[in-house]
């Protein structure tokens, strides 16, 4: 029978973390207690948080990036495309198909820019402002409940909490872009 034993010798777990380099080092260390119960709670009150939206969603037959999409659609009437796709971080493929689905079944309106005819800007239609009030409205509730049982401090540190989970370099925009009555619209033009 043939040695099927290498000439050289296997690499040790050991050797390869030996050759890692300090960065990369410290990112694949465990992480601490505290922080590993937050992860796992941030897993679970996340699956339940969507679950409410999501069975909605399901009787529709949409799904998660419609809810986005149509979320920021009805928080800012008229966003620009380009403008969405630069919050929900996905492709222009997927977005496209998202907006299809929706135009499609009535809960939005797409419309050419009056300055320039390329732009294409989304509007909510009634419809579409129903099905997200409805979504905002269960999940409201869990939100609501959650923060009563933690405590009167608790809706000012939770949204810190979250706001500093962003990272720094889009804080100040996504700041701009759920705040209400600054003067910015959520394509960064003054006045609204």
């Amino acid at each position: 029978m043939a040695d099927i034993t290498p000439d050289t010798e296997l690499e040790r777990p050991e050797s390869a973390a030996a050759k890692q380099s300090p960065e990369s080092a410290r990112e694949a260390a465990p992480p601490d207690p505290q922080s590993l119960r937050i992860i796992e709670l941030l897993f679970f009150a996340y699956r339940d948080f969507t679950a409410d939206a999501d069975a909605i969603l399901a009787e529709l037959g949409f799904g998660r990036a419609h809810h986005r999409a149509l979320h920021f659609i009805c928080r800012h009437p008229g966003i620009r495309v380009a403008n969405l796709l630069e919050i929900l971080k996905i492709t222009k493929q997927s977005l496209a198909r998202v907006l299809k689905d929706l135009r499609d079944r009535g809960f939005i309106t797409q419309m050419r820019g009056e300055t320039d005819r390329r732009e294409r800007l989304l509007y909510p239609r009634q419809d579409g402002q129903t099905l997200i009030a409805r979504l905002a409205g269960r999940q409201s509730e869990r939100i609501n409940a959650a923060l009563r049982a933690s405590g009167a401090d608790a809706p000012e540190t939770v949204a810190e909490f979250l706001f500093t989970m962003i990272r720094a370099e889009e804080r100040e925009d996504i700041a701009r872009l759920i705040a209400t009555g600054d003067g910015l619209d959520p394509n960064g033009e003054e006045g609204q």
